[in-house]
């Protein structure tokens, strides 16, 4: 069954200001009565995150659906936050939006499609910087510019992992950013 995700990435924190991103938004988080400040085993991947507040109703699209779990908070270093199973079909490039296939119809690899992405990935792990060439128009792209079926794959410093929520409202999360300085968010979700 497993339990699902939501990650609501900073695409603009940088490794310096991520963790005062991360107190600015965990209080805003907290005096909206989204989440509570206080701590308790209510997360997947570490042993302490914030609990629901009595207001998370207001931040998810189905208020009849009450979270069973918590926000989790990952600052500063560098993450490349996925859907967690599975894997995407293609990225698009950010150039011409063409497809580069990634797996085949029948689910398996295909050959050679993910070496520039697996390269860049590491790359941009280390410096913060990296691209890849398009085999369709031959025009390197940021590999943050890359798009991902199903928005699979998100690059920041900063990102709020809520786990077993709802779906977010987007005025939610209009306010969110706003908050967070005006940053854009996009959101990763998945199932572990």
């Amino acid at each position: 069954m497993g339990s699902h995700f939501q990650t609501v990435v900073d695409l603009d924190a940088t490794p310096d200001d991520a963790r005062a991103l991360a107190e600015l938004g965990l209080g805003w988080l907290v005096r909206e009565g989204i989440v509570r400040a206080d701590m308790t085993p209510c997360v997947l991947g570490a042993p302490l995150g914030h609990p629901p507040g009595d207001s998370w109703a207001t931040a998810v699209a189905e208020a009849d659906w009450p979270p069973t779990d918590g926000l989790m908070i990952e600052a500063p270093r560098r993450t490349v936050f996925d859907s967690g199973q599975g894997e995407p079909r293609y990225a698009r490039c950010p150039h011409c939006a063409g497809r580069v296939a990634l797996l085949t119809e029948d689910w398996d690899p295909v050959d050679g499609a993910w070496d520039p992405f697996d390269a860049a990935i590491e790359a941009w792990r280390a410096t913060g910087r990296a691209s890849v060439a398009c085999p369709g128009c031959g025009r390197d792209g940021e590999l943050t510019a890359w798009r991902w079926e199903g928005g699979y794959f998100a690059f920041g410093c900063l990102g709020f992992k809520f786990w077993d929520w709802p779906e977010f409202r987007p005025a939610f999360l209009e306010r969110f950013a706003r908050a967070l300085g005006g940053h854009r968010l996009v959101v990763v979700g998945g199932k572990f």
